[in-house]
């Protein structure tokens, strides 16, 4: 099995040693690598350990190891050293005479997708998943943090890779559990994952918790044709909902339905306005659904309150090519698109609406080292999701992922090489184990 690794920069005077662990839900594969600059003429090892017969055991020049909290800030997180002495070795009966409620505590706290490799260490632990008290502490305990799912499936075998952006590493994620007909990515939501698909005449959705590896499939719409899809997650009462709208490559109109999993069933509201719409794209935010439209020109909103269409006059910025709707958080919703002139590819800016004026705001511009690395000809294709205030771009020709955090004004690239298959689909993800598919 392949091990995606991940991109660091050297120092001329550092030897740095980077270890990234690919963990496989039944198994694990490690891969490190370490990279040593080449001494120069001069130089001398002043090791401890270099020296014969000698070895500094002061406690000053003992490893520190930095833990991260989980959902902390990159900033946060340097607070939370702690000396390791690594000759000092913690007793089998203490872990054993831990409180349960103890244990339970620490272990929510363990990065989710390390929960399986610690299932292996005795039968108490492999019982976690099923035990209520343990998923009672994980739902109350900071978010692991955004992930990025990769989904492709070009063969029998789905492939899935997840990204943890506070652990900067991939995993591999077993989707074999799915059936042999879910090969659409509509998106994720609040852990769990919705996909879509054809069995024989018939169009079905099923939603799933990849971690659990739980699934089920939702009862068919009045109006059970393939749709443009979106799921939302409340978890304030652990339900969510699935909203069906228009097909943007069909010419027929149906009424806008709506999936609640505390019912359980599909509800027929109204059908959207007549209109061109432009992107199969919709973004969700603040219990408002938006569309591109250019006929009217401007947004088509659904509010989910009085479940009712409006259109919004927001015209959209001069020299845009193409774009894509984003939700950030709360109200905060943002338009990022290719920007030229007679067709030549210039850049990618991003906006933010202006619900006030009803009118689109600049607030970023990729930098064009990033841009050319992205996009190198103007026909690739690209896609870009975003959550809360995280908005990913992927370029599926040159197999890479770039992130801009809209608050910090920070571009980063995505380490690994998920991106690198033409059907290849891509959302954010929050992995959790709390997460339910009733």
């Amino acid at each position: 099995m392949n091990c995606v690794g991940q991109s660091s920069e050297l120092g001329s005077s550092l030897s740095i040693v980077e270890s990234v662990e690919n963990v496989v839900f039944g198994g694990d594969v490690r891969c490190c690598i370490q990279a040593s600059p080449p001494r120069g003429n001069g130089s001398r090892n002043t090791s401890p350990m270099g020296r014969v017969g000698s070895r500094n055991t002061s406690p000053s020049r003992q490893k520190v190891v930095k833990t991260k909290p989980r959902g902390l800030d990159e900033e946060t997180h340097a607070t939370f050293g702690k000396v390791v002495h690594a000759d000092v070795q913690m007793e089998d009966n203490i872990w054993a005479m831990l409180p349960e409620d103890l244990l339970h505590e620490i272990l929510a706290r363990v990065p989710p997708f390390l929960i399986f490799r610690l299932r292996s260490v005795c039968k108490r632990w492999n019982l976690l998943l099923q035990d209520s008290s343990f998923l009672k502490f994980h739902s109350s305990v900071p978010s692991h943090g955004p992930c990025v799912l990769s989904f492709c499936k070009n063969s029998v075998i789905p492939q899935c890779s997840v990204y943890s952006l506070p652990l900067k590493t991939w995993y591999r994620m077993c989707f074999t559990f799915l059936p042999h007909w879910a090969i659409w990515l509509i998106g994720s939501s609040g852990g769990l994952v919705c996909f879509s698909g054809c069995e024989g005449p018939t169009f079905y959705i099923l939603v799933c918790n990849p971690l659990t590896q739980t699934w089920r499939k939702l009862p068919c719409m009045h109006f059970n044709q393939q749709r443009q899809l979106i799921m939302v997650v409340d978890r304030s009462d652990q339900s969510f909902k699935v909203i069906a709208t228009n097909d943007i490559c069909s010419d027929k109109s149906f009424p806008t339905e709506i999936y609640d999993s505390k019912e359980d069933r599909w509800s027929v509201h109204q059908r959207m306005p007549a209109s061109n719409l432009c992107s199969s794209k919709m973004a969700y935010c603040d219990s408002r659904l938006y569309f591109e439209t250019l006929s009217p020109l401007g947004l088509m909103m659904y509010r989910l309150d009085i479940n009712c269409w409006e259109h919004i006059p927001a015209k959209f910025p001069r020299s845009l090519l193409d774009g894509y709707l984003v939700a950030g958080t709360q109200k905060r919703l943002f338009l990022v698109g290719r920007i030229g002139l007679y067709s030549t590819l210039q850049s990618i800016k991003i906006w933010e609406l202006d619900h006030a004026k009803i009118l689109w705001v600049e607030i970023s511009r990729m930098p064009p080292k990033y841009f050319r690395s992205l996009l190198r000809l103007s026909a690739e294709r690209f896609e870009c999701f975003g959550l809360d205030n995280l908005i990913c771009f992927t370029s599926y020709n040159q197999g890479k992922g770039l992130l801009f955090d809209v608050d910090k004004k920070i571009w980063s690239w995505i380490g690994g090489s998920a991106f690198q298959s033409y059907n290849n689909q891509a959302c954010f993800y929050e992995p959790r184990f709390d997460a339910s598919i009733y």
